[in-house]
């Protein structure tokens, strides 16, 4: 036995070696090394292997990743024809790769260089010029174009939610999902539903064999007609991983039962995924198929035990199957997610129960759709209008889940974290099998939910009491709060992407926007518009006078006029007040040219009054723009400064002094190709008393009026993202209110448990530097500054 499981391993290994090899062999002749590290430019050749997309937060979606195989090429400056059978990703901008097909070959201009990551990938290829058709792709991929247009069609008079999922769901197409539908599906642990993969072809499959077993169809008949499907199916699908490996693996299913042998189900997916990974070794760095592979290992050892242990306690058998397949698939794949996210999804499992249901009517109705909409559109329609019910049921589940305090805990990262999880997770099944340490398990689980539940969610410390300002923590942009009253604020741009200026939001129980302002039109600033509107009613959209080049005007123009609205200029002078806020449009004073850059120094500056707290917000003002405001005596004093484009060492020398704020808010990403926050700059700050807060390192930072004064809280960055690189950050700094023009130095403070803190301002009153760095920037921190100020002198 042990014999055997040596040689097993051996060849195995040497399979794997030796294929893995073959496939990195092309990246080691020095034909192809030479061009690739002297960046050449060539003439090649392509093969396209997959559907070209759109890059997530590339300038409005313009630059799309086409992987590709480059059979040849030829230097530009001339040289003989190199062939070559190469992986590549190529980067283009031109719009007609949106309409290129897998298996089109193409005739391309590109530069080579070397690949960013070991992932089987010999070049990366930026494409400068439009590419040339070679031929026509193969039938079988217009076909399967054909059926997700027409599937596209079908659905476009759902709404965005269900009828952006619907595509995903069937045939892997997320073109149209809502971003802010994907985030929810992420944190509920449901990402899978959102894109086709090896479940939904159990689904189908499923389906034709039910139907060839009514039609007393023999076993033959019925595995050829199951074969068929799959090879039609992961057609239309694209060969995703997981899709890959439900195939092969439902293909050796299908022959065993043509040859009418038992299935082996456990060697069958050990057997699947040995095949793709000979076929293809860079599989094995690919996150989809490793979570495909694990988790229908989990429902193979772990499932079948757990629903009959259910049954034994007379749950119903579907409910049973449900819970026994989302429980095993789920614990199978938690300690991997773990490491690579730094979270763990504590309710994944309730979620999916919920949702199973919805998933096979969805999909068999909206393959029905697909397969129907070349002969009657109609038809279609009506079948994914009711496809469209169950994808409801689903985005609600997910929505639901995504908002609850507790759907996330965070956890070690790397390869730690995902050993410490799999070693409880195997203590724990263990123990399971021990009635005593069952009964003791299940009582320490109740425990830890009855305790915790109720902190989190009655007290879960965001937003803090008494509120006024916050920024947001959307990454490398701006996305600013104001509130209004309660359920109410003004928004202040929206960030590069709309998951995050949407969770920010309703982290601070946002329903109403009744005014939406954009600085200006870069896409750190304006391409998040959707989050804002995402199950909120927005009242009004202003934005800068200079229109600015980078498409960002047209983004807002799209989105407003989805909704009924239409952008109106700011103009200097202009006068907003609702509920407790008021806010003052102070520049540009005129529309500015020539300048370093026209569209910062075009961009709205405000300041805002929110019961007795003043804040500046400068947008990406450059320095032209400071400095007129500092000499044209604009009221640029403030409590609070929002630093201009995001800390960036170009500023006015003159323009902190004259805002002499308290506390200054770098709203910037973390790690960004930009060097903001610039360190000299903060240093000078914060050695002027002034109190620095960052959005990567603090996350959400919000300004509170205490009623005895001010104070400053940060919710803390999310679980599992690193910090930011230490560029010599300068201490906490802070100074009493009075405006007095002496200024002192914050004593050093311990690090805090969670990275949360309070400064205080009080009008005379102690605060500042006493106030105390807490756990959670909560209601906790805020009452404790309070506490603080009363017992001033």
């Amino acid at each position: 036995m042990a014999l055997r499981l040596v040689v097993s391993v051996l060849l195995g290994a040497g399979c794997g070696a030796a294929t893995t090899a073959a496939r990195t062999y092309p990246a080691q002749l020095e034909t192809l090394a030479n061009p690739i590290r002297k960046h050449r430019l060539v003439h090649a050749e392509l093969t396209v292997t997959g559907d070209p997309h759109a890059i997530a937060g590339s300038a409005f979606g313009s630059t799309w990743l086409v992987p590709a195989t480059m059979t040849s090429f030829e230097s530009v400056a001339g040289g003989p024809t190199v062939r070559a059978h190469a992986a590549v990703i190529g980067f283009g901008n031109d719009p007609t790769w949106r309409s290129v097909l897998p298996g089109q070959r193409l005739a391309v201009t590109a530069r080579l260089t070397p690949p960013q990551r070991a992932d089987g990938t010999v070049a990366v290829l930026s494409i400068t010029e439009s590419p040339r058709r070679i031929g026509r792709p193969p039938w079988y991929q217009l076909v399967a174009a054909r059926l997700r247009g027409g599937l596209q069609a079908a659905c476009r008079g759902l709404p965005a939610a269900p009828g952006g999922l619907l595509p995903g769901l069937v045939d892997g197409d997320t073109s149209r999902l809502d971003p802010i539908v994907h985030a929810d599906f992420t944190a509920a642990g449901m990402t899978h539903l959102t894109a086709v993969s090896g479940s939904n072809l159990a689904v189908v499959l499923g389906f034709v064999l039910l139907a060839a077993r009514w039609a007393r169809a023999g076993p033959r008949v019925a595995a050829l007609v199951g074969a068929a499907t799959t090879v039609g199916f992961v057609v239309l699908v694209r060969p995703d991983p997981s899709v890959l490996r439900a195939a092969l693996m439902g293909g050796l299913g299908l022959l065993a039962l043509a040859l009418h042998r038992p299935r082996a189900a456990v060697p069958g997916l050990a057997a699947s995924v040995l095949l793709l990974l000979l076929a293809d070794p860079a599989l094995a760095l690919r996150l989809g198929f490793v979570l495909s592979a694990l988790a229908t290992l989990g429902l193979l050892l772990f499932a079948p035990a757990w629903r009959d242990a259910l049954r034994r306690r007379h749950v119903p058998r579907g409910i049973a199957e449900v819970v026994a397949v989302s429980t095993a698939a789920h614990v199978a794949c938690a300690p991997v997610i773990a490491g690579f996210s730094g979270t763990v999804g504590l309710l994944a499992v309730p979620a999916n129960v919920l949702a199973e249901p919805a998933v096979a009517p969805a999909t068999v109705l909206g393959l029905a759709a697909a397969v129907v909409s070349p002969i009657s559109p109609t038809a279609a329609h009506a079948l994914a209008w009711l496809a469209a019910w169950p994808c409801r049921w689903l985005v609600l589940v997910a929505h639901t889940t995504a908002g609850a305090p507790a759907a996330v805990a965070p956890w070690p990262v790397g390869v730690l974290g995902a050993v410490l999880l799999a070693a409880i997770l195997v203590a724990a099944i263990a123990l399971a099998g021990h009635r005593t340490a069952r009964r003791l398990l299940l009582v320490l689980v109740i425990c830890v939910i009855v305790g915790a539940a109720p902190v989190r969610w009655v007290a879960g410390g965001w937003p803090p009491d008494r509120w006024v300002f916050v920024a947001c923590d959307v990454g490398q942009g701006d996305g600013l709060v104001l509130r209004v009253a309660p359920g109410q604020a003004v928004v202040i741009d929206s960030g590069p992407e709309p998951t995050a200026i949407d969770g920010c939001l309703r982290r601070l129980g946002i329903r109403s926007v009744p005014l939406l302002v954009f600085t200006h039109d870069d896409a750190d600033h304006v391409s998040g518009v959707a989050g804002v509107f995402d199950g909120r009613r927005v009242g009004a959209i202003g934005v800068s006078r200079f229109r600015g080049t980078g498409g960002g005007r047209a983004r807002i123009e799209r989105v407003a006029g989805a909704h009924g609205l239409r952008p109106f200029p700011v103009p200097a002078g202009w006068h907003y007040r609702a509920g407790m806020l008021a806010v003052t449009a102070l520049g540009p004073p005129e529309p500015m040219t020539g300048t370093e850059s026209d569209t910062n120094n075009n961009c709205v500056v405000l300041r805002a009054v929110v019961g007795s707290v003043s804040i500046l917000l400068t947008g990406d003002a450059g320095p032209e723009l400071q400095q007129e405001l500092r000499v044209d005596g604009a009221p640029l004093h403030a409590d609070v400064l929002k630093v201009p484009h995001h800390g960036s060492k170009h500023q006015d020398p003159g323009f902190v002094a004259a805002v002499a704020p308290e506390v200054a808010v770098v709203s910037v990403g973390v790690d960004n190709d930009y060097g903001h926050p610039n360190p000299g700059l903060l240093s000078r700050i914060s050695g002027a008393g002034i109190r620095v807060l960052r959005t990567d390192r603090d996350g959400d930072v919000a300004v509170v009026d205490t009623g005895h004064g001010l104070a400053v809280a940060r919710r803390g960055p999310p679980p599992g993202r690193q910090p930011p690189a230490d560029r010599a950050l300068p201490p906490a700094m802070t100074r009493r209110a009075g405006r007095s023009s002496r200024r002192r130095r914050c004593p050093r403070t311990g690090p805090s448990a969670a990275g949360s803190s309070v400064a205080g301002r009080t009008g005379g009153v102690a605060g500042g530097c006493d106030a105390p760095i807490t756990p959670l920037g909560s209601a906790v921190s805020i009452r404790a500054g309070r506490r603080r100020a009363r017992m001033g002198p």
